[in-house]
């Protein structure tokens, strides 16, 4: 199979045959809105990024999710708590490795002061934190991130989002080339009823002979290779708007794997790998004196094409994040070159 080189255009290809939403975005998922703080400050590189599901609190309208570790070498925060209720009652946050306490306090404060009652006549509430090591351009010792920058980034969630180098996405690397945040979405007709399925990803794994695009390999300088194994990682967050269950989520979040192999990448040993999905189409009250929603869930036999949309939309996001990426200088000089330049011959 012949190599291809990746054209300088300011979009990546168009993976499938599913048409995209209106934005190409998780955000085209109703009630989804991302915020991002950025950190670009000589050796510190790194931010946070917010995912909002709703409008109303989380706490008291819980939003039915699941995920799937597909490699467990990672430091999140409220995964076991997910798994065991199906739902989670925070923001979505992604950040670096050694920030995810922080990050976590100020979603406990957070919430808190939304709703005093948590943790005294109310049960605690478990921050939903997420992370991936950016500590190759930034100075992940010296805990940057602090409280302010996750209310910033939560507080500039809109439907229109960066992507690339920004937010949590700031010091991340994808196949040893800048990589960062990405998104996409497709949008599927099932029983003359469309649905979305929304993707975003904070990507920073792979090796740079790994890189495949639509199926071939990716023609890049590998004379510059890393001699080390890989030590990154990669969190997939799915955004549906079909009713389905957390049983149902879990699936979904499964097939990520599918779009995250085709651009190359064999879940390596020093890479967490983990998918979160999470449906808008209804809530669960915290309130035990509310009656649970009454919702019909798509039926399994129908689910197949959310599935497709799985895969192609975190593939698209993938190629999204690389190809909207800037090229970096962060700590003691390190550079990640963005794919654009290196795939024209610009960057060695």
């Amino acid at each position: 199979m012949q190599a291809t080189n990746p054209a300088k255009s300011s979009q990546p290809p168009f993976v499938g045959r599913l048409s995209a939403g209106p934005l190409d975005s998780i955000t085209d998922v109703a009630g989804v809105q991302v915020g991002h703080c950025t950190l670009n400050q000589g050796s510190i590189q790194t931010g946070v990024t917010v995912i909002r599901a709703h409008q109303q609190s989380h706490f008291t309208h819980k939003v039915p999710a699941a995920a799937v570790i597909m490699n467990g070498f990672g430091k999140s925060v409220g995964l076991m708590q997910l798994e065991e209720l199906g739902v989670f009652e925070t923001p979505i946050a992604l950040t670096n490795t050694f920030s995810v306490s922080a990050v976590a306090e100020a979603q406990l404060r957070q919430a808190i002061a939304m709703h005093p009652e948590i943790g005294r006549a109310w049960p605690t509430v478990s921050p939903l934190v997420f992370e991936c090591n950016d500590g190759y351009l930034n100075d992940i010792q010296a805990f940057a991130v602090q409280a302010e920058h996750y209310h910033r980034a939560y507080q500039s969630a809109h439907t229109q989002l960066q992507q690339g180098a920004v937010g949590a996405g700031r010091g991340m690397s994808c196949f040893e080339l800048k990589g960062g945040i990405g998104t996409a979405s497709r949008v599927v007709s099932i029983d003359q009823h469309a649905y979305t399925v929304g993707a975003l990803v904070l990507a920073n794994f792979g090796k740079r002979e790994q890189f495949m695009l639509l199926g071939r390999r990716v023609a890049l300088d590998t004379s510059i290779l890393s001699p080390e194994p890989e030590k990154g990682s990669i969190i997939i967050v799915l955004a549906t708007d079909a009713p389905l269950d957390s049983r149902q989520l879990r699936r979904l979040a499964m097939r990520a794997t599918v779009g995250l192999a085709r651009t190359g990448s064999n879940l390596g040993h020093g890479s967490g790998d983990i998918a979160i999905a999470f449906s808008t189409a209804y809530t669960v009250p915290h309130d035990r004196a509310l009656d649970m929603p009454a919702i019909a869930m798509l039926h399994e036999q129908k689910i197949d094409a959310l599935f497709e949309a799985v895969a192609d939309s975190v593939e698209q996001a993938i190629l999204s994040a690389l190809w909207h990426a800037e090229s970096v200088m962060g700590r003691d000089g390190h550079v990640r070159h963005c794919l654009l330049d290196v795939s024209a011959g610009l960057c060695p």
